[in-house]
C-alpha cells in the first residue's frame, strides 16, 4: 500500500468505553473514510494489553498512512482505563478540554492524546462526573452560535443534564435512569414477570410518563412509584407485556420532573436531545408530553466534538 503524500494529515478517533471499541479514520476534510468496531472493551483488558490492542485494531490504517496522531475518548481515560486523565472544572470550553489532554509516544511513532472528562465541583454531595458525553456536548456547541444558550440532554445508562452558554459546558446533572432500569428488569419483582418486548408499547410508556409526572405525593416518591407496577399487575391495570415499558416511562418521567424541580429547564422550555442509543425517541416523547419543546434531535456528536478538539491542539502545536 502507498502511504499518505506528506502534508495530507490524517488522524484516528477511538472511543473506547467499558464494553466497546471503536475507532475512526478520518482524512483532511474531517470526513470518516474507515472505521472498526470490537468488543475489546477496557473490562477485557488488563495493564499493558492496552497498547498491543490499540496497534492491533487500527494497525492496517498505520501501515498504510505511517504514524498518525490517534485521539482516545471514554472510559480508557478513566481510573479503570489505560490512562487516568484529571477532570477538567465546569465551566469548561472546548479550550479548556484541549488544555486537559496526556500525550503518549507509541511503539510505532504514533501519538495518542488522552482526552480528559469534566466535573461539576458544586454538586451535593459530592462532585458530579462526565467523562466521553463532554466531547458530544462540544460537538453540538461547535454547531451553535457563539451566544447561545441551550439545556441539553444525553439520554444513557448514566443521563446527563448539561446547561451550556457562551460556547461553554457550565454545569451538569447525572441521573442514573438507564441503570435503574437494567437493574429492574433483571434484578426484581418486575423481572420475574415482565414479557420483554422488541417494540415500544406506546400506550405503557406514556402511562408510566404521566403518573411520574402528575406532580402527585405518590408520583414523587421514586419508590413508590416503583411499586406501582406491582399494584397495576394486581388491579389487572398493566399485563406482563405492559411491564417494561411503563416502567420505562414512569423511569424517564420521574427524571424529566427532577430536571425541572431543578431548574434544569423551565416549564413550556425546550431541550436538546444528543446521542445515538436508541432512547432519543422515548426522551422526545416525554418531553412532549409535558410540553417542552425540543430544539434539535441530533446523532451521536462524540466525533465531531473530539475532531473539535484535534483541530484544536493541531492548531496550537502549529503555534508552538
Amino acid at each position: 500500500m502507498t502511504k499518505t503524500p506528506a502534508g495530507t494529515k490524517h488522524r484516528i478517533v477511538i472511543d473506547w468505553g467499558t464494553t466497546n471499541f471503536r475507532a475512526y479514520l478520518i482524512d483532511n476534510k474531517g470526513v470518516t473514510v474507515d472505521e472498526v468496531e470490537a468488543g475489546s472493551g477496557i473490562q477485557h483488558l488488563s495493564e499493558g494489553e492496552y497498547e498491543p490492542e490499540l496497534l492491533r485494531l487500527v494497525g492496517k490504517w498505520l501501515k498504510e498512512h505511517g504514524a498518525l496522531k490517534i485521539y482516545a475518548l471514554g472510559m480508557i481515560t478513566s481510573r479503570n482505563g489505560w490512562v487516568e486523565v484529571p477532570y477538567v472544572a465546569c465551566p469548561a470550553s472546548l479550550k479548556d478540554l484541549s488544555k486537559g489532554t496526556i500525550r503518549k509516544i507509541l511503539s510505532d511513532g504514533s501519538e495518542i492524546i488522552f482526552l480528559p472528562g469534566i466535573t461539576n465541583t458544586g454538586s451535593f454531595p459530592y462532585p458530579d462526573v462526565m467523562r466521553g458525553e463532554e466531547t458530544q456536548i462540544i460537538g453540538q456547541v461547535i454547531q451553535m452560535k457563539p451566544d447561545d444558550e441551550s439545556t441539553i440532554v444525553l439520554p444513557g445508562t448514566h443521563s446527563k443534564w448539561a446547561k451550556v452558554e457562551n460556547g461553554t459546558i457550565v454545569q451538569f446533572q447525572t441521573f442514573v435512569t438507564g441503570e435503574l432500569f437494567a437493574l429492574l428488569t433483571t434484578h426484581s419483582f418486575i423481572a420475574k414477570v415482565a414479557k420483554p418486548s422488541t417494540q415500544i408499547n406506546v400506550d405503557a410508556f406514556e402511562l408510566g410518563a404521566r403518573t411520574a409526572t402528575a406532580n402527585k405525593p405518590q408520583s414523587n416518591a421514586l419508590p413508590t412509584l416503583l411499586f406501582s407496577a406491582r399494584t397495576g399487575m394486581l388491579a389487572n391495570q398493566l399485563s406482563p407485556a405492559d411491564l417494561q415499558d411503563y416502567l420505562s416511562g414512569a423511569l424517564i418521567g420521574h427524571e424529566f420532573q427532577m430536571a425541572l424541580a431543578s431548574g434544569w429547564v423551565q416549564p413550556g422550555g425546550q431541550v436538546t436531545i444528543l446521542g445515538n442509543d436508541g432512547l432519543n425517541d422515548r426522551y422526545a416523547r416525554v418531553a412532549k408530553l409535558i410540553g417542552l419543546k425540543i430544539a434539535e434531535m441530533a446523532d451521536d456528536t462524540a466525533l465531531a466534538g473530539a475532531t473539535a478538539i484535534a483541530q484544536e491542539l493541531e492548531t496550537l502545536d502549529q503555534v508552538a
